[in-house]
């Protein structure tokens, strides 16, 4: 059964730093695009943070430019995502997802061009 777990998440102050990860089991996901996405309350789940399955390509949102960084460690079959200089906008329930392959359209910002999803985890901004 292939499960993706997030950790991580939680209650930080503006300014702070909060560093989710992505455990993956149940089949390898080296060779797919992993994405993180967000969704807050009342809002759709949105694109956040994407990486290449060599990890030499990285697309992120306007928004966390310069501020998240996306990384993967196959050999983990992890994926996390470094948040810096969090702000209360940016708080939500943040989801891990997967491709099957890593053959689609990139950057994959779409819901839709994934295949796997975690059950997110919350973070939650102060001001």
């Amino acid at each position: 059964q292939v499960q993706l777990v997030e950790s991580g998440g939680g209650l930080v102050q503006a300014g702070g730093s909060l560093k989710l990860s992505c455990a993956a089991s149940g089949r390898t996901f080296s060779s797919s695009t992993m994405g993180w996405f967000r969704q807050a309350p009342g809002k759709e789940r949105v694109f956040v943070a994407t990486i290449s399955w060599r990890s030499s390509n990285t697309a992120y949102r306007d928004s966390v430019k310069g501020r998240f960084t996306v990384s993967r460690d196959n050999a983990k079959n992890t994926v996390y995502l470094q948040m810096n200089s969090l702000k209360p906008e940016d708080t939500a329930v943040y989801y891990c997802a997967a491709t099957a392959t890593g053959w689609g359209s990139w950057p994959s910002t779409s819901t839709d061009e994934y295949d796997y999803w975690g059950q997110g985890t919350q973070v939650t901004v102060s001001s």
